[in-house]
């Protein structure tokens, strides 16, 4: 089960911070805009008051160009001395030459701008300083430009005050906008909590039956309260039918429980009556079959002889399918008793067995070491005794036969095998591997009854497990199985 991840900031906190924010970005939007109104009001007029000063001192020199009177001319300029945002000042000839000078730092500055074409005034912005131009006309004629140069410190001063006022009514305002929103954070915030508490509480208790009250305060919240208990009354609803039909469930579990247990006694009856009643006739068959073919055989003809030898053969394979029939029934219903099983031993004494039953073939068996297993060591000799009797069974054909019993990691899973290199099957019938008596040779070449798959199958099942088979004809066959750990 993930871990839920925590929420990084509560409703109440975000509608705090919501309003802080909107509240002073309006309020910088605000001050910004001041400011700019008033750094462009306050550039105007400094502009308006240095053409009114170039006026004035235009017309008082006027009569000093028309006579050639620079001195005349200079006292003129030497009155924006009162004046001491002027830096420097200048009258210029039409040519372009310096006709008087005026400068507060004995240093002027020749950038006269260019007076534009039916204009009689100009100006020019420079980061720190404003330059001012305005033509002498008299009688319709140019008799000169006055030049002033202006700084703008005035400007910058006014600008850092604002400033500084501008940041102490942000910090009171955020302060009052703080202050404000706390009542609104509780007005909004606490309808948003008690719903968050209240499905809290259904979560942890899984008391569906609780309801959260409804907030006619906001509109919107009231709808959010209403969705949330009509949501809880169909989950009410589902959960109560859920829990009756859970009931009607294991109540029918418990019938088909006892059902089974009524069929498994039946099945053990029956595998009790195949025992007895069919088992005990077939014995008395057969040994009046051994009896008739010892004590009269020598006066029956050939075909006589024959004819009790297929009677007692007959018997047997009717012995060995019953034996076989209990087996499997048995599989089912036998207790299982867990526990770590030495596969490897145990498939060492049955291949010991199988050869010294036969001990003229030639069949090499590999079995790798350490095939440990959990389970019911009497289930897998079942299973190994099975598989590796089949695998005994269908290298009959061949001179010379190899058996291999080892196992492999797929994934998370042992898969143990048994492979051969016999008669194998043909793949495309290999569903019909584990069904009783479905059978892939017929009795004539591999007898058998086609039962013992069928049982192996049902042990794995048991186990938890799972059975498979590959192979392919007169190539060798490989059966796999896997056992729950």
């Amino acid at each position: 089960m993930s871990a839920q991840r925590t929420p990084s900031f509560s409703v109440s906190g975000r509608l705090t911070r919501m309003n802080l924010l909107v509240s002073g970005a309006a309020l910088l939007l605000a001050c910004l805009a001041f400011l700019a109104y008033d750094v462009y009001n306050f550039r105007d007029i400094l502009i308006r008051n240095l053409a009114a000063q170039a006026q004035i001192i235009g017309a008082n020199s006027v009569s000093a160009l028309t006579f050639n009177d620079p001195q005349a001319a200079r006292a003129t300029l030497s009155a924006l001395k009162d004046s001491p945002n002027i830096l420097s000042a200048g009258i210029f000839t039409p040519d372009g030459h310096i006709f008087a000078e005026y400068s507060q730092t004995h240093e002027m500055t020749l950038k006269v701008p260019t007076i534009p074409s039916g204009a009689t005034e100009a100006h020019v912005f420079y980061p720190n300083e404003v330059v001012f131009v305005h033509a002498i006309n008299f009688q319709g004629q140019t008799l000169g430009v006055v030049y002033l140069r202006s700084d703008l410190r005035e400007i910058q001063k006014r600008f850092l005050r604002y400033l500084w006022i501008a940041a102490v009514v942000l910090v009171l305002s955020m302060l009052a906008a703080l202050l404000v929103s706390a009542g609104f954070r509780r007005s909004v915030a606490a309808p948003i909590i008690s719903l968050a508490e209240t499905a809290r509480s259904i979560s942890q208790n899984e008391n569906y039956g609780l309801r959260v009250d409804i907030n006619q305060q906001f509109s919107e919240i009231a709808t959010l309260d209403a969705a949330f208990n009509e949501m809880l009354t169909q989950i009410q609803r589902r959960d109560t039918a859920l829990h009756a039909a859970q009931q009607q469930l294991e109540q029918r579990v418990e019938e088909r429980t006892r059902q089974l247990a009524a069929a498994n006694r039946e099945l053990e009856s029956f595998a009790y009556s195949v025992s007895h009643d069919l088992r005990n006739p077939l014995d008395i068959l057969s040994n009046y079959t051994f009896l008739l073919q010892k004590q009269y055989g020598s006066r029956l003809d050939t075909q006589g002889n024959e004819y009790l030898t297929q009677m007692e053969r007959a018997t047997r394979r009717m012995a060995n399918l019953i034996e076989d029939l209990l087996n499997l029934s048995q599989m089912t219903i036998a207790p299982m008793h867990r526990e770590p099983v030495d596969l490897t031993t145990m498939a060492r004494s049955i291949s010991e067995e199988l050869q010294r039953h036969e001990p003229t073939r030639n069949v090499e068996f590999a079995i790798q070491s350490s095939l440990v297993a959990d389970g019911d060591s009497r289930l897998l000799r079942i299973v190994l005794e099975n598989l590796l009797r089949n695998a005994w069974k269908y290298t009959a054909g061949h001179e010379r036969a190899r058996i291999e019993v080892g196992s492999r990691i797929e994934g998370r899973a042992v898969v143990y095998y048994v492979r051969d290199d016999g008669a194998g099957f043909d793949l495309h019938q290999a569903h019909r591997l584990f069904k009783p008596f479905q059978r892939l040779h017929t009795t004539a070449e591999f007898a058998g009854s086609g039962i013992g798959l069928a049982t192996v199958q049902r042990i794995i099942h048991r186990h938890g497990g799972d059975i498979w088979a590959d192979g392919a004809v007169e190539k060798g066959a490989t059966f796999f199985f896997t056992l729950q750990a």
